[in-house]
């Protein structure tokens, strides 16, 4: 079937089509009636080489053939090998280099960014026609223009290609002539790997009962309960429904004595909020409300080539992909030849911070997430856990601390 030519149909103005009262994506609808009834969002979907007028390839018309597009599959991830010994060279270590630019060049205020104009347009990706086989769970959303390709941009601190996970059963060394690439450099990373090794452990990665927790905060006090996500979707909306439903965490239920005019306000103006959700080893954040949301991911920034620690704005209607399992996987295969506290630096990854309607860094006047009014704090579970695992198996931090240190 797939070999069969495009079937398309003019692009709108906006790019969706509506049906019944409610706008879509066009091949997000057709394949939703043709092949997966399931089927939610755009990025479950990946167009095939054959199909000449993919969406995402911006085109006047847009293929809706149903056969042109495959759906996203979760990738497994190979275990990462803790060797028992820390067996590398600080000169031309790339993770120690990214460890001491996070570390000591730490800004006083963190960076912005607003999506999609402070991200480079990258090309569309597409795949060699296979049979699919097993499908992560779609989230329930509108669909939304695309979120940025997951590969790190050449500006990154060092460059890797995210779509590429490390090889299994290898332990990966740096060479010395793989040092850092400068900012015009369209090489990737070149790795070696060592001959096998008698004492490694393997840790590998599994997914957890919850996908990731959110705790919600005003100012600096957090408030409520935090909410664990067992659903692949999440809203996180300023609303009052008071059941115990899975997929929504509505902070509209939540009271705090403490709250003032400022804090009441904003809280007003969280609507629909926000949409998270896990497909294909990815995160996404997707701005439902009317107003933007604001997010601090690190795995997100070094995708894109930004610092550490930029905060990005998300505008209404906009979705952006804030995690990549992969990148992570490649990072942590990296750094357990770099030693203990390389490792545990990876563990700030693992936190993204949000906010609602305001915003925080160099170009607002809330200089920290604390200081705005309504955020969250996300906690991915099973990047966690999997750092939890190769962190217990290397044992405790080469730099001995003491009570006089």
């Amino acid at each position: 079937m797939e070999k069969r030519k495009c079937v398309t149909i003019p692009r709108s103005l906006d790019g969706r089509l509506q049906v019944s009262h409610r706008k879509g994506l066009p091949h997000v609808i057709y394949c939703r009636v043709w092949r997966w009834p399931d089927l939610q969002s755009h990025h479950e979907l990946k167009a095939l080489e054959c199909c000449e007028f993919a969406f995402c390839s911006k085109q006047k018309d847009i293929c809706v053939n149903p056969y042109h597009y495959r759906r996203v599959e979760t990738p497994v991830l190979p275990p990462v090998l803790v060797p028992r010994h820390s067996e590398f060279n600080p000169q031309h270590s790339l993770l120690a280099k990214f460890r001491n630019a996070s570390l000591h060049t730490e800004p006083l205020m963190p960076q912005n960014a607003t999506y999609p104009d402070s991200f480079p347009v990258l090309p569309c990706p597409s795949f060699s026609s296979s049979p699919s086989s097993s499908h992560v769970q779609s989230p329930t959303s509108q669909s939304y223009p695309d979120s940025p390709n997951s590969s790190a941009e050449p500006g990154s601190p060092y460059h890797i290609t995210a779509e590429t996970p490390p090889p299994p059963y290898s332990m990966m060394e740096t060479s010395p002539q793989d040092d850092v690439k400068p900012n015009n450099s369209t090489e990737t990373l070149k790795l070696t790997f060592s001959a096998p090794h008698t004492d490694l452990r393997p840790v590998c990665y599994e997914e957890p009962e919850y996908w990731c927790s959110v705790a919600y905060y005003e100012l600096n006090n957090r408030v409520g309960e935090t909410f664990h996500a067992s659903s692949r979707s999440v809203l996180v909306d300023g609303f009052t429904d008071p059941s115990n439903n899975k997929n929504r965490f509505c902070l509209g239920l939540l009271s705090n004595v403490n709250r003032n005019s400022t804090i009441e306000h904003t809280r007003r103006h969280i609507g629909k909020g926000l949409h998270l959700y896990y497909v294909g080893g990815e995160v996404y954040a997707e701005c439902l409300s009317d107003s933007s949301i604001f997010v601090q991911s690190r795995n997100c920034n070094f995708q894109h080539g930004f610092h550490t620690t930029t905060v990005c704005k998300i505008p209404s209607g906009c979705s952006l992909k804030i995690f990549n399992n992969q990148l992570f996987a490649q990072l942590l295969a990296q750094s357990v030849n770099h030693g203990f506290e390389v490792v545990y630096e990876l563990t700030k990854m693992c936190t993204i911070r949000m906010s609602f309607v305001k915003g925080w860094g160099a170009e607002y006047h809330r200089q920290d997430v604390t200081s705005t009014p309504c955020w969250i704090e996300v906690h991915l579970h099973g990047p966690l856990q999997w750092l939890d695992k190769v962190l217990t198996q290397m044992g405790s931090p080469h730099n001995p601390i003491s009570s006089v240190s």
